[in-house]
């Protein structure tokens, strides 16, 4: 459990919920660290553009790194 409760979508602006909508299509829910990072909004980007240049980094084949994804989460025990 978090020390830092996360911003709900009634509580946030429009730029946050936005965020919450792409993160709904493509996880499946808003994850807590997307809900904490939202009480900041330029580090919320910052973590939307770091996550969109891992994914389109073509150095490594998108089966492996997703495989490798996969692997750590289940190191770390994250459980999406």
């Amino acid at each position: 459990m978090a020390r830092i409760a996360g911003i709900e979508p009634g509580q946030a602006g429009l730029f946050v919920r936005f965020v919450y909508w792409l993160t709904r299509r493509k996880v499946g829910r808003v994850v807590l660290p997307i809900k904490i990072a939202a009480h900041h909004p330029r580090l919320l980007r910052s973590v939307g553009e770091m996550e969109a240049g891992q994914m389109a980094a073509r150095s490594v084949d998108a089966a492996l790194k997703s495989l490798a994804e996969l692997k750590v989460a289940m190191q770390i025990g994250c459980p999406f």
